[in-house]
């Protein structure tokens, strides 16, 4: 199946994730049916990582965004750690600081989006300020309503400067979250991750999931894709973002550089003739 073109949020579409299925997993069963797909893809992105640090002509930002518990970093852990640490960060957003509030909202995304040959994810991103803000009106609507235009504004020019930008929202279920709370709330390694918010933010669902709609129907470009993962299966929403950044890549048309000096003469100069091809 093309998870590109099943999941993809089409330019201009309305969006009612309450007809979404978060539990979708196709015509796969299990975990196990779909960790061969995963390891496949997860070599692909490996092996195109290293054409676009060579290539070094253009980039990739991925964009994770969902409610708590959505699988942003495990999407990290199983996808991206087998890539060189050398061409990729991971950046995470979290509440500004009094610098960062002292310029305009996209003032710290832009200094940590990726340079030639690089790969950024974004855990959580710039979405937050048409997503939290507005959820919790820490900004007048007025505000707000403005930076869909300038978010698309902003990622047209990263475009057109080599970026190619994907956009993933990992949809869960309230009570695939309310799991999920369960078990880190029972494993003692995992308990530093649960806070008081995270229940108290479930309240706020519907808001989270009108404001998740209006972002993407406003700001799935041609250029930028929005796609919506069902992410109650964890091996699922990682063989289908992982199939959708391995055939963007494909699409990027990576190559190795030519060689930047004379092969021969380096040949001549540093090795023996007996030890030359």
């Amino acid at each position: 199946m093309d998870y590109r073109k099943r999941f993809v949020v089409d330019s201009g579409s309305k969006i009612h994730l309450k007809d979404i299925d978060p539990a979708y997993a196709g015509k796969l069963e299990s975990r196990e049916e779909a960790e061969r797909e995963i390891q496949r893809h997860v070599a692909r992105l490996d092996a195109l990582q290293y054409l676009l640090y060579a290539d070094a002509t253009q980039s990739l930002l991925i964009v994770l965004q969902a409610l708590d518990a959505g699988g942003k970093d495990g999407v990290v852990r199983h996808l991206f750690t087998g890539m060189n640490p050398q061409g990729t960060a991971v950046f995470g957003f979290k509440e500004p600081t009094a610098e960062e509030l002292a310029h305009d909202f996209l003032w710290r995304v832009h200094r940590q989006t990726p340079g030639k040959g690089q790969i950024t994810i974004f855990n959580r991103s710039h979405y937050e300020d048409v997503l939290v803000v507005r959820v919790h009106k820490l900004v007048p609507k007025s505000v707000w309503s403005e930076r869909y235009d300038l978010i698309n504004d902003f990622e047209e020019t990263l475009c057109q400067g080599g970026t190619r930008i994907l956009k993933f929202f990992l949809h869960i279920s309230p009570e695939e979250q309310l799991r999920r709370f369960k078990e880190r709330l029972d494993d003692p390694a995992r308990n530093w991750k649960i806070s008081e918010s995270d229940y108290t933010e479930r309240e706020f669902w519907p808001r989270y999931r009108d404001a998740y709609e209006e972002a993407m129907e406003r700001t799935s470009t041609e250029h930028a894709p929005w796609y919506i993962i069902p992410a109650d299966h964890k091996w699922f929403r990682n063989l289908a973002i992982s199939q959708i950044i391995a055939d963007t890549m494909d699409e990027m048309d990576l190559k190795v550089p030519a060689a930047r000096v004379d092969l021969a003469d380096i040949r001549r100069k540093y090795y023996k003739e007996e030890e030359l091809p």
